[in-house]
Order: C-alpha cells, then sequence, then structure tokens
C-alpha cells in the first residue's frame, strides 16, 4: 500500500487547516485578509496611470497629465502604506496563529492513546516531516492571502490589456505552463524528502550523539567522533541526493515553462506594435503590463507553489494526524471504574512491536486479582516492560483481550484509565523543572499542592535527594538553566519514583524497575515497606483485596525482592511459563527456582 493511501483527500485537509486558522483568530484573519486585497489594488493601477500619463503628453492634456500624475503618487503612496500595515498586521496573526497551530500538533500526538506512531517507521517519516512544517504552517495563511491579492493583480492586468485588444488575453495561456510545473514541482520535491526522511532522521541522530553532554563520555572514551561525523556525513548524502536530483528536474522543467511565456511576451509586444499599429500609450501600457504580468504570475505561481508544497501537504498530514487521534478512541465508550471488584484478567494476549513479526507476549492468559501485589520475573526481553505497556494501554493487544472487571480495556476510555494508574518506568524522563513541578506532574490537578508532593517523596524514600538540593523542593533542576543543579542518574530516578506515588488511590500501580539504579538493599526495602503498606489497607486483615482493590505490579530482575509478591509471574520467550508464590514456585523446582539459586549463589 503506498504510504498516502490514507492520507486525507486535498480539498477537505484544506478547509479544515483554513477553519483552524479563523477559529484560533477569526477578527485578526479577516483584517489581515481584507488588507492584503486592498494593497494589491494601488500596484496593480500602475500600468493604467502610465498609459494615461503617455497620453497626456501627446495630446498636450494638462488635466489628464495632472490626474494621471496624481495617480500614479496615490499608487506609489498607498501601496506602500497598505503594505507596511498589512504586513504589520499580518505578523501578528501569524505570530498568535503560530501558537495555536503548535499547540494543536502537540496537543493531538500527546492525545493518541497509545504510542505505536511514535514506533512506525512510516508514521515517524510521516511525522517528521510534519513537524518541520508545523513551524511554517502559519505561513501557508500568509500565502493564501499573497496569492489572492496577485491573483487580484493578475486579474485587472489582464484587463488592462484585454482592453487594448482581446487577443492579448492569449499571454495567460502562455502562463499556464509555468502555473502547472510550479503545482507540480513541491509535490515531487516533497515526495523524494518523505522517501529519504529516516535516512535524515539518522543524520540528526548521528549529529545529536557527537554534540550534546549525554553521550559525550562514550564518544571520547571510544573515539569515535569522526566516525559518527563520517556516518552523518553518508547518511545526509542518502538523503539529499535523491532530493536534489528530484530539485534539479523540476528546476529544468519549470524553466522551459518560463521560456514559453516569454515568447508569448515578445510576441504580444511585436503584435502591438506591428500589426496594430498602437499608439505609443498603448505600446507603453503593453510594456508596462505586460512586465508586471510577468511578474505578477511569477510571484503567482511562486505562492501557488507554496501552498501546493506547505499548505496542502501539510494541511493533508495535519488532518491525517487528526484523524488518526480520533480513531483510535472512537470505540472507547466506558468510563473507567471507581474501584475494582474482581481485578484485571488477560486472555490469550498476543502482541508484536509495530513494523515486526516476532511476537513479544504469545498467548498470555493472567489472572491479577484485585488488591494483589503481583511480581513479574524473566530475562532480558522476555516482554516484561511490553506486559505493563499493554495494561496501560500504552499499546493495543494484536490478539486476545485485556479486561478490567470483565470490561474490555479497549473499550474504557484512556484519558480515564490512566487517571487511575500510576508508577514508575526504568526509561523515565527527566523533567527539568523545580523539583516541585517535576514531582507533582504525577498528580497535575496538585502539581502545587506541596503536602501531596512531601507525602510522595516520603513514600518513594527520596527525603535525602530533597534534602541534599539547594533550595529543597524549590531547586531548578538541570545544570543548563539559571540556578540549575546538576543530579545524578540515582537521585532523578528516585524523584521519578516520587513522582510515581503522587496519586493516592491507584486501581493500578506500575513499578518497572524504576529503582534499577539504586543498590539491591535500598530496593528491597522500598518495595517491602510499600507492599507492606497496601496489605495494611486490606479490610479485617483479609486477602481479597484492600479498600479500593488496588493491583501492584512490581517489576525487577531482584529476586530477593520480588519474593515479597502475593503472586509471581515467570515470563519466558514471549510466554507465561509459570505463576504462583515464591514457596510454592521453589517447591516446584522449575524455571523460578533455578533462576532463584543462580542469583543468590551470586551473593555468597
Amino acid at each position: 500500500m503506498n504510504l498516502h493511501d490514507d492520507m486525507p483527500a486535498a480539498i477537505p485537509a484544506m478547509w479544515r487547516a483554513l477553519k483552524r486558522g479563523y477559529q484560533a483568530e477569526p477578527r485578526l484573519l479577516t483584517i489581515a485578509f481584507s488588507l492584503a486585497l486592498l494593497a494589491a489594488l494601488p500596484d496593480a493601477l500602475i500600468a493604467l496611470w502610465l498609459m494615461l500619463l503617455a497620453d497626456g503628453v501627446t495630446q498636450h492634456n494638462f488635466v489628464l497629465l495632472l490626474g494621471s500624475a496624481l495617480g500614479l503618487g496615490g499608487s506609489a503612496v498607498g501601496t506602500w502604506f497598505l503594505r507596511v500595515t498589512s504586513d504589520r498586521v499580518q505578523r501578528r496573526f501569524r505570530d498568535r496563529l503560530t501558537i495555536a497551530l503548535e499547540s494543536h500538533v502537540a496537543g493531538l500526538q500527546a492525545s493518541v492513546a497509545t504510542i505505536a506512531h511514535h514506533e512506525r517507521p512510516e508514521y515517524l517519516d510521516r511525522l517528521a516531516v510534519l513537524r518541520d512544517q508545523v513551524f511554517v504552517l502559519d505561513h501557508m495563511y500568509m500565502s493564501m492571502f499573497s496569492t489572492c491579492g496577485w491573483i487580484l493583480r493578475l486579474g485587472v492586468t489582464i484587463v488592462l490589456l484585454v482592453s487594448i485588444h482581446p487577443a492579448l488575453a492569449a499571454l495567460v495561456l502562455f502562463a499556464l505552463p509555468t502555473v502547472l510545473t510550479s503545482a507540480w514541482r513541491p509535490g515531487i520535491e516533497r515526495l523524494a524528502e518523505e522517501q529519504g526522511a529516516s535516512a535524515n532522521r539518522l543524520a540528526r541522530h548521528l549529529f545529536m550523539v557527537a554534540t550534546t553532554a549525554p553521550p559525550g563520555k562514550e564518544v571520547r572514551v571510544t573515539r569515535i567522533g569522526n566516525r559518527l561525523v563520517t556516518l552523518r556525513r553518508e547518511a545526509w548524502e542518502r538523503w539529499y541526493g535523491p532530493v536534489a536530483s528530484a530539485r534539479w528536474g523540476s528546476a529544468i522543467w519549470h524553466s522551459l515553462a518560463w521560456l514559453v511565456f516569454g515568447a508569448g511576451y515578445i510576441g504580444a509586444v511585436v503584435f502591438v506594435t506591428s500589426v496594430m499599429r498602437g499608439t505609443a500609450a498603448q505600446v507603453l501600457l503593453v510594456l508596462a503590463a505586460g512586465s508586471r504580468l510577468s511578474a505578477y504570475i511569477g510571484a503567482t505561481v511562486g505562492e501557488i507553489g507554496f501552498l501546493r508544497g506547505i499548505w496542502l501537504d501539510g494541511s493533508r498530514r495535519l488532518a491525517w494526524l487528526e484523524d488518526y487521534a480520533a480513531a483510535i478512541v472512537e470505540h472507547a465508550d466506558t468510563p473507567a471504574p471507581v474501584e475494582l471488584h474482581d481485578g484485571i484478567r488477560l486472555e490469550h494476549v498476543s502482541f508484536a512491536y509495530p513494523g515486526t513479526t516476532r511476537h513479544v507476549l504469545a498467548d498470555v492468559n493472567l489472572d491479577l486479582k484485585r488488591g494483589a501485589v503481583v511480581a513479574i520475573v524473566g530475562e532480558n526481553g522476555a516482554g516484561k516492560s511490553t506486559l505493563v505497556k499493554l495494561l496501560a494501554r500504552l499499546y493495543q493487544p494484536d490478539e486476545g483481550r485485556i479486561l478490567v472487571d470483565g470490561v474490555d480495556l479497549a473499550r474504557i476510555r484512556a484519558d480515564d484509565w490512566r487517571e487511575r494508574i500510576a508508577g514508575a518506568f526504568q526509561d523515565f524522563f527527566r523533567f527539568e523543572f523545580r523539583a516541585r513541578h517535576s514531582i507533582g506532574l504525577g498528580d497535575v490537578p496538585r502539581h502545587d499542592d506541596e503536602p501531596a508532593v512531601v507525602t510522595a517523596v516520603d513514600r518513594a524514600g527520596a527525603d535525602d535527594v530533597i534534602a541534599k538540593l539547594t533550595s529543597g523542593l524549590e531547586t531548578q533542576l538541570g545544570p543548563t538553566w539559571p540556578d540549575g543543579v546538576e543530579v545524578s542518574f540515582g537521585q532523578w530516578q528516585k524523584l521519578a519514583l516520587a513522582r510515581g506515588f503522587m496519586r493516592d488511590h491507584p486501581l493500578l500501580l506500575v513499578l518497572d524497575e524504576p529503582t534499577a539504579a539504586l543498590d539491591a538493599e535500598t530496593e528491597h526495602a522500598l518495595f517491602e515497606r510499600y507492599a507492606a503498606a497496601a496489605r495494611r489497607q486490606k479490610p479485617n486483615g483479609g486477602s481479597n483485596g484492600d479498600s479500593d482493590g488496588r493491583i501492584t505490579i512490581l517489576v525487577s530482575h531482584r529476586f530477593s525482592t520480588v519474593r515479597m509478591a502475593d503472586q509471581i509471574v515467570v515470563l519466558d520467550g514471549a510466554r507465561v511459563t509459570e505463576v504462583g508464590t515464591h514457596e510454592s514456585l521453589m517447591a516446584k523446582g522449575g524455571q523460578y527456582a533455578e533462576l532463584y539459586g543462580i542469583q543468590a549463589s551470586a551473593y555468597r
């Protein structure tokens, strides 16, 4: 299937983009468009004033001479004044629209329920081009205003030429090839850019590796700096070679189209002077209007080319992203439960990452009871983190289903479900805000609530991190910011863990190796304390769950930590091989007992 087969149609996409701009700034859009049209009129009438000026000189008509001179002056002043005013209004409109469009695109990408679009190569290429385009999408409205202004100038100029002789309208036919090539060129060039987008992304990645701080130590120790430069150049050439070829080819055809128009323009001058035996004023009008016609056509086709390359292409990508984000949630019509009564059940769940065929999870069946502390163990690549991401609904299963109290998770609104889950991941992000906000983001409505943040810090055992910060919770994190401080990886991990503990009553708490940078004793103490706290909340000390039925998922390579879990799930080769308590699995003498014995012997 062609990459663009699922892209929305051009005209509806453009109309949607237009409405987006109008919804953002209706008053400024209307004023800017009106001024752009008004600014076009005085400029288009200059050829008329020149013809009348010539008539006034040849006929010795002082009134005509004075009127045409005033007209020329008025056109010059009016063009300048309206153009300056229009530019100022358009700049204000563009600045305000830029924020609206960038926020819209960022919001769309963030609102997609799953993260598959961040990992499918064809979608990544499409999004990479859209991210480049979003910074100039605001220009498409300016281009639309300019295009309409040039078309108005063009129309007035053609009327002036036809007033001399109808045959001069043929100049428009000679201009058609330039219009066609200008509409065709951007599409060809954009296609070449997108086909090589993966190589361009690689070149950018290599540049970031060679020039940024995080990989700086390994780049220098391994002495791969020169190799990175070479590889980046090769990747850039793989992208730029086809793009340059497409640009040269389209430029040749565009130049030939302008030669056709040039021949028509010369023919029009010859026709008026030799065939019509026109007056000096008429010849002057043809020369002035014809030369301006070429400039107007050039500007018009240039703007059309921009619209074709940015507006048409960018608006189709924007419409695709809007449709894609809407399609992901169109069948999610059920709110998330307030509490769990039965638990979460996985039925024949299989999953392969986008763009691959190898199953990371295959025919997984699990029953996670309400209130249980569940540990997931297995070797690297066994599918532990993938299982966690499916439970968080960051992906949809390829086969099977996940039931929450008997309701398919795919039918539960993603935003509602995510408000009911919490936790920390091994691949956490470093939010370089003030420490209070970096932690508080775990529960956005309370991100400024200091008691809630302090409680989360205590749950994560991150008190020592906050105590070492120069201004406590008010410390700016990240050395690149004013008054910012450097924070070690282990400290970042504790802050991320605190962020995951911001919500007081999640239905699903996920701890996906969030303490890998901490020592085994600290991790064990932390998990033991949290598991004990969860069990203390069980009604009457029972074993059927806590007050809201919370399920806690622990993922860790340290078996001394996971042994405290109520239920241990062993993954191997994309499948669940064993399920049980530590005691039952040890008694069974299977894979878990073997792995536990190997790790225990390493600590003797």
